[in-house]
């Protein structure tokens, strides 16, 4: 054979770096490395691949009722072959009639029935009265039942009615006699024999139940509800045994029901011929539609629907059938009245054909007539008539058995193909003329007659041909070797070979001999599948499902034995022709093969016959389980045809027109196909079906059966084993000639994606298996009652969770997680180590449960030996280790079991767990620093990195919940109940310590917060931890962190800052402080800046500007409050002007604000002079103006002189106290000329001297005083000018000079004795007394006494 495939350790050694993501590590590699990290990306993408093999199984076949359509009213399409390998069906075996019945037979005058239970599993033969019941699975076992009189005819199992047996019994045998009707109960058990083989072993019930009739009952049919109907030999009435627990008034414990007679209430009218004239000969129960069918004598069917007890409706009567099937194929020499005998009628289940048929009858030739439900009219009940829809015409070239036995094969040496030669036609084509018994389950059709040699019965065996009806990328040049026998075009519609039309029906047909003649027939039961989510493929695509299922058997039974008939699936025609490759080096067979099922189907199958596979074998169904696997030979030309057949990966380039940009994609080879659909057909019966259901007691259960489990997991172990060992079959062949076509970069980009496509079924495959291990075992440990352990969350995720999300998933690997740790606990609880349990989980679920997860059961562990232990140190070593371990596995702990643990440390008194291991989690769950970074940048809102920083604030918290406990012990000091052997002080200050130690700036930012809300901030303040100052600083800004920060700064030795702060917060329109606040904080800002140091950080003069700048808003600042209480009884007033007072004592304003928006507005002319004042601004103007208001609002009209000079008095003296000496605030000269022009205006009315002593008062000094004096007294501006005004200011300023003598000469008085200037006075008072009218005697006296003053004291 010229295949070209290398050896396999030459492949190993080119391709050593290739292969090592094809590689599946074993069982044993998984115990000893830590398990790797689970791909999902990686796992999703390969799940896509199986779902996408799963659509394409639900589709590449049409399923019956499609077929029947495209073919039109009638087809005959058959492919009938000479050879042995493609025959539809084998003859498995043959069980001999057990020899022990033989000596019941001891007379020639018995009478002898036999037929078939397959329910459960015997053949039932009577000889005369006597029945026996054969165990055709064990072979010769035999039991007996003898304890009625009358000759058996028939014997039928039926389902018993719920609630008239005891619970034990499952099935009711019907045992019918000519004179009556007996019931017997039976109970069937699976069990194990001998031979490892499951049987059913029976036991029989006697029931008392039992009735005589007139006419013998045949044709016994059961329903769903236990209710049986029957047919009479003799007058073929319709008949229903009905029986119930007990006698009644209404009814006796067992009766008979003639249904044809009156029992049956008809909803249609009845037609053809009456009832006395037509016998029913068959009666068959629609378990899935819940109806009846009957066939009588003359071809008539009628269709009953179940009422209630004891009442069946008529449905329908078909007749006339044989015009009906001569209208669908007319001219057919297969339809003639004379042949024309319906002798079965077989049920088509819903799940066949979704176009409505329901209903098959074979004829005594062999043609099949197909009834469907009606789609015309309305119907009021549920069931609709039927119609026939399709005649199917028997094959009319069929090969004798004789000639199979010597089948016809050209001649090949040659791995090419001789394609076009054609076979010999047979040389006495058989026709089907005789049927009398039939049997149909699943397209599957078996039909006997008599054979034409004595004692030889003629099986047809019909199946669906899928290589002519299936879509499986077939190549189209492909030619079958043996042409496909049609009917002639008249008979049925033309086909179109268009992809958008259906095919119609091909079957396989073949003739096959028994020995014997037939007495019954039926298919082998099987379980039923499972109802599955995944794309269900139709009942006829064997491929889908040849290796998750046994293949269809038939039993037919004869006079001789029981003959078992093996349904030959495509996988067991590829085994012959790869048995033929290795017996007679053929490779055309093979190359048929692959040219009839397409390059990947047969792949596929190629990769199921290499690694082997339970449903391999076509043998017997009780050994179920076992893997079977080929010879190393089959094997090995099975593994070289996959590799051959599989061709190479082909890359195709799309390009972008317009731009010189190229895209491409790879077209896989047949090898991979073959992988994914392989591998998508073992796992199809569980994939998308949940893995638990609700049971019993409230508790969850395994929704697919254990046994399943294993065997799809046998299966799947089988081909990862194959895959690991053969690396290289999807590698490219060095030196293949395919490789050179094409671009090399091409070629590389489309092995690179085939191989990293293969890699990602590969890790699929061990998850796969891992996972129905983790299921297995969990199931092992009681899933119900793990589940019912788990948070509600968790349990609603498992209850939902199909296969594929538990492997593919993060929901699968976080239940994973929950459920590990339930049955660790659980095994815990129960005193069992964690390394046990660690090593099973890991050894048979690796990817379950990963070396993460093990560090954190053995870090468990340790904390419970810590809680047992009694031993100080012992017990601090044990938690020692439980912290190393949870914090390696940090990163995969879950919050609740963080805090669970925490919890536990706290109770332990073990302050290092509590308080370290949340801030290891903290910085696991944010290993990037996402979170920090989020925080670092103010927490902005609608963030996603927000997220990462909640979850260090949770284990934050932890931390703080555990210094609180610390804290609360510590103050009760009940040292008495702690476990610890420290005190809780000493516990206590560990703990702190350990917290202020820790590096993460996050973490000490919420410790901070958390100690300034508890009231610790001296404390804070006398530690100064290193985050502290950053904290502070940090937004969002708060009144008490500028307090804080400012306190810090001064123990820290750094006023200036301090300063800084204090500024800021005075300064700040962020907080809502009062005015008096803000002015204590510049006072306190002023004071802190006094205190910097002259050489501090080089910064004096900067210092010094800095301590102006305060200064000066300190001024502002007591300008503005004063402002604020001038106004403070305004603070109410509605508008703008109360908004505007009460804004006044919230912030700092600047001078030119208060001056523009408060001093003028309000007309505030005494704090118009303040601002003056500490602003140093000169107006002499504006300054003038304001005292001239002033003295205005002080004076009143209408009020006498003394008066007025009080008011002026009052409101002139303290502005004087107050701003004398300031030009800006206090206009001397003006002043003294305002109060000087009002002494004159009422002279003589004001005492002598008031001008001066009110300027005096003010803080003026004398020689202030006496030099304006002077200056107007000198002065000739009116009203100055005039003598009476001149003599006057002289009286006034002898009053001054009196007044300063006297005050000089007064012991500790404020004017010095030394700083009077004598000699000027003396020369003033000399010029004025020169100068005084004659007139002012007064004036006189004082000018002179006050000389007579001065020589005496000075």
């Amino acid at each position: 054979m010229p295949l070209a495939l290398p050896p396999t350790a030459s492949v190993s050694a080119n391709h050593s770096t290739k292969t090592k993501h094809v590689t599946v590590f074993s069982s044993e590699q998984v115990v000893s490395k830590p398990s790797p990290v689970v791909d999902l990306s990686s796992l999703q993408d390969a799940s896509r691949i199986l779902h996408e093999q799963l659509v394409k199984d639900s589709q590449i076949i049409p399923d019956l009722g499609e077929l029947l359509l495209a073919g039109g009213a009638s087809s005959a399409s058959y492919s009938v072959f000479p050879d042995d390998y493609r025959v539809p069906f084998q003859k498995r075996r043959l069980i001999g009639i057990p020899e022990a019945l033989f000596q019941y037979y001891n007379t020639t005058n018995v009478t002898s029935h036999m037929g078939l239970l397959p329910e459960i599993e015997r053949v039932w033969i009577s000889i005369d009265h006597k029945l026996f019941l054969w165990d055709y699975v064990e072979g010769q076992d035999i039991s007996s039942f003898v304890d009625q009189p009358d000759v058996i005819t028939s014997v039928v199992v039926v389902k018993p009615k719920p609630g008239v047996f005891i619970d034990e019994i499952t099935s009711v045998m019907v045992i019918c006699t000519p004179v009556s009707i007996l019931l017997v109960g039976l109970s069937a058990a699976s069990v194990v024999g001998p031979n490892n083989r499951r049987r059913k072993e029976i036991k029989m019930y006697a029931t008392d139940m039992s009735i005589s009739t007139d006419v013998e009952m045949s044709s016994v049919a059961g329903s769903h509800d236990g209710r049986i109907f029957m047919c009479g030999s003799q007058d073929g009435c319709l008949y229903e045994l009905h029986y119930q627990q007990s006698e009644s008034w209404f009814g006796k414990r067992v009766q008979l029901i003639n249904h044809s007679v009156g029992g049956i209430q008809s909803l249609f009218p009845r037609f053809g011929s009456s009832k006395h004239e037509d016998r029913i000969l068959s009666v068959v129960f629609d378990v899935n539609r819940k109806c009846l069918y009957t066939l009588t004598a003359k071809n008539a069917i009628s269709v009953y629907q179940l009422g209630g007890e004891k009442i069946l409706h008529h449905i329908q009567t078909m007749s006339n059938l044989y015009k009906a099937a001569q209208d669908k194929a007319p001219s057919s020499p297969a339809l003639a009245p004379s042949h024309f005998q319906v002798v079965s009628l077989h049920v088509v289940s819903p799940g066949e054909s979704r176009t409505g048929v329901q209903l098959i009858g074979v004829t005594m030739n062999g043609v099949r007539l197909y009834f469907s439900a009606a789609t015309y009219g309305i119907f009021a009940q549920s069931l609709r008539p039927l119609q026939l829809i399709h005649v199917r015409l028997p094959p009319s070239n069929l090969y004798h058995p004789d000639e199979l036995s010597h089948p016809y094969r050209p001649a090949a040496s040659s791995y090419t193909p001789a394609r076009g030669v054609p076979a010999p036609p047979p040389s006495r084509p058989f026709v089907v003329s005789g049927i009398e018994n039939s049997s149909y389950v699943d397209g599957l059709t078996i039909s006997a007659q008599p054979g034409d040699a004595e004692g030889t019965d003629f099986l047809l065996c019909i199946a669906p041909d899928l290589t002519r009806i299936g879509a499986l990328g077939q190549v189209q040049t492909a030619q079958h070797q043996y042409p496909v026998a049609s009917q002639p075009p008249i008979y049925g519609a033309p086909y179109s070979s268009s992809g958008t039309q259906r095919p119609p029906l091909v079957e396989y047909a073949t003739l096959l001999a028994i020995p014997g003649r037939t007495w019954a027939m039926a298919s082998v039961p099987r379980s039923p599948p499972a109802p599955s989510a995944s794309p269900s493929p139709s009942t006829i695509n064997e491929l889908a499902t040849q290796f998750s299922e046994p293949p269809r058997q038939f039993m037919i039974l004869t006079n001789v034995g029981l003959t078992f008939l093996v349904k030959r699936r495509a996988l067991d025609y590829l085994r012959a022709v790869v048995e033929e490759v290795l017996s007679e080096g053929a490779v055309q067979p093979i190359i048929e093969f692959r040219d009839s099922f397409g390059r990947d189907q047969t792949c596929a199958m190629l990769l199921g016959l290499a690694c082997g596979n339970t449903f391999l074998d076509a043998g017997d169904q009780t050994t179920v389980g076992t893997l079977y696997a080929p010879s190393p030979d089959v094997a090995n030309v099975a593994k070289q045809a996959f590799y051959d057949f599989g061709e190479r990966p082909i890359w195709t380039e799309r390009v972008t027109y317009g731009t010189s940009e190229a895209s491409g994609s790879a077209i896989f080879s047949g090898r991979r196909e073959g992988f994914a659909i392989y591998f998508a057909r073992l796992v199809r019966p569980i994939w998308k079906d949940k893995i638990t259901k609700p049971g019993s007691l409230g508790l969850y259960e395994l929704n697919i059966q254990e046994t399943l489990l294993a065997t799809i997991q046998k299966n799947l172990y089988a081909l990862r084993e194959f895959l690991e060992k053969n690396p290289h079959l999807f590698h490219s062949t060095p030196g293949d000639p395919a490789a050179s076509r094409g671009p090399a970069g091409h070629e590389q980009e489309a092995w690179k994606a085939e191989q990293n496509s293969v890699a990602q079924l590969l890790s699929l495959l061990t998850r796969t298996i891992e996972a129905i291990s983790f299921v297995l075992l969990l199931n092992d440990y009681r899933l119900g009652e793990l589940i019912a352990r788990c948070d509600p969350d968790t349990q609603k995720l498992i209850t939902s969770m199909t296969y594929e999300d538990l492997i593919t998933t993060q929901n699968g690997l976080n239940v994973s997680r929950a459920l590990v740790n339930v049955v660790i606990d659980q095994q815990i609880g129960q005193q069992i180590s964690v390394d046990t349990i660690s090593e099973v989980l890991q050894q048979r679920c690796g990817s379950f449960c990963s070396a993460d997860d093990v560090m954190l059961y053995k870090a468990r562990e340790n904390v419970r030996k810590a809680v047992e232990s009694r031993n100080p140190a012992e017990r601090q070593n044990w938690l020692g280790e439980s912290l190393r371990l949870f914090a390696k596995g940090a990163r995969v702990l879950e919050f609740d079991k963080i805090r669970e643990v925490c919890t536990e440390y706290r109770q332990l008194g073990y302050a290092k767990g509590a308080v370290e291991l949340p801030l290891y989690c903290a910085l696991a769950l944010d290993p990037d620093g996402i979170g920090l970074e989020y925080w670092l940048a103010g927490c902005p809102p609608n963030d996603d990195r927000s997220e990462f920083a909640q979850k260090r604030n949770n284990c934050y918290q932890l931390v703080l919940e555990s210094l609180n406990s610390f804290e609360e012990k510590a103050l009760q000091s009940s040292s008495q109940n702690a476990v610890s052997a420290e005190s809780p002080e000493t516990v206590r200050d560990h703990a702190f310590e350990l917290a202020f130690t820790s590096e993460d700036e996050m973490f000490h930012s919420t410790l901070y917060d958390w100690l300034i809300e508890k009231g610790h901030t001296d404390d804070l303040l006398a530690m100064r931890p290193m985050f502290l100052e950053a904290h502070l600083r940090r937004e969002p800004a708060t009144v008490s962190k500028y307090q804080l920060l400012w306190q810090f700064y001064v123990k820290d030795g750094q006023p200036l800052r301090a300063a800084e702060v204090l500024a800021a917060l005075a300064e700040s329109r962020n907080f809502d402080l009062s005015l008096e606040t803000r002015l204590e904080c510049l006072i306190l800002a002023v004071g802190n800046a006094k205190s910097h140091p002259v050489t501090a950080n080089g910064r004096h003069e900067t210092a010094i500007a800095f301590l102006t700048d305060l200064e000066e808003k300190l001024d502002v600042a007591q300008v503005q409050l004063e402002i604020c209480n001038s106004l403070l009884s305004h603070t109410n007033d509605p508008g703008e002007d109360g908004e505007k007072i009460r804004r006044l004592g919230k912030y700092l304003m600047t001078m030119s604000e208060l001056y523009q928006s408060y001093a003028e507005p309000f007309d505030l002319p005494v704090m118009k002079l303040l601002i003056l004042h500490v602003s140093e601004h000169r107006d002499d103007h504006l300054v003038r103006s304001i005292w001239d208001r002033i003295f205005e609002d002080a004076l009143e009209k209408d009020t006498d002189p003394e008066t007025n000079a009080d008011h002026l008095v009052a409101n002139v003296v303290p502005l004087g106290k107050r701003f004398y000496p300031s030009e800006y605030a206090f206009p001397l000269r003006h002043i003294a000329s305002s109060l000087m022009r009002f002494s004159l205006k009422y002279l003589g009315q004001l005492p002598k001297g008031w001008t001066p002593r009110v300027l005096v008062q003010c803080g003026v000094p004398y020689s202030e005083v006496w030099e304006v004096l002077h200056e107007m007294y000198e002065s000739h501006i009116p009203p100055f000018n005039q003598q009476r005004s001149v003599q006057a200011i002289s009286c006034d300023i002898a009053v001054l000079l009196r007044d300063w003598v006297e005050e000089a000469k007064r012991p500790q008085s404020s004017a010095v004795r030394r700083e009077l200037p004598v000699g000027r006075v003396d020369a003033g008072v000399g010029q004025y007394l020169s100068e005084l009218d004659s007139s002012s005697t007064d004036t006189k006296v004082i000018y002179e006494g006050i000389k007579r003053e001065l020589r005496r004291n000075w």
